[in-house]
């Protein structure tokens, strides 16, 4: 059995809703996908990232997810984190012509291929956006 201190469980509140406002839904499916695998890399997750580093002063969201979208766009192998991340973008008030920018820009660092990968992934995010727009 093991017991969180209260200062990791204020990490873990503080974190879930960092995930919550940031990443929302997609966030969410996320951690329940680790649950029956790995349900402490799940609360690792939510405290780390979203507890600790999302939660620091020194950027807004909107910077954090622009750093966040380049840098797994120029990575090039992440683009389920990519997807969430766009959404992520969104609701934190990137536009799609901004986040689409700032993928563009990762063919310089990252080439081709990198971006190209990066701008569908966005396009999928976009559609379903858009989609889920017309039913709400």
């Amino acid at each position: 059995m093991h017991h969180h201190r209260s200062e990791d469980e204020s990490r873990l509140e503080r974190g879930r809703r960092a995930l919550a406002e940031i990443d929302g839904e997609a966030g969410e499916k996320v951690v329940a996908a680790l649950a029956d695998i790995a349900p402490d890399f799940a609360a690792y997750v939510i405290e780390f990232p979203f507890g600790d580093i999302y939660c620091r002063p020194g950027l807004d969201l909107r910077a954090r997810e622009i750093a966040t979208i380049a840098a797994l766009t120029a990575m090039g192998n992440a683009v389920p984190q990519l997807k969430v991340h766009i959404a992520a973008g969104l609701n934190v008030g990137l536009s799609r012509e901004e986040i689409t920018e700032i993928i563009m820009q990762m063919s310089v660092y990252a080439g081709f291929p990198a971006a190209l990968n990066g701008l569908f992934a966005a396009k999928e995010v976009f559609a379903q956006r858009s989609a889920a727009e017309e039913v709400g």
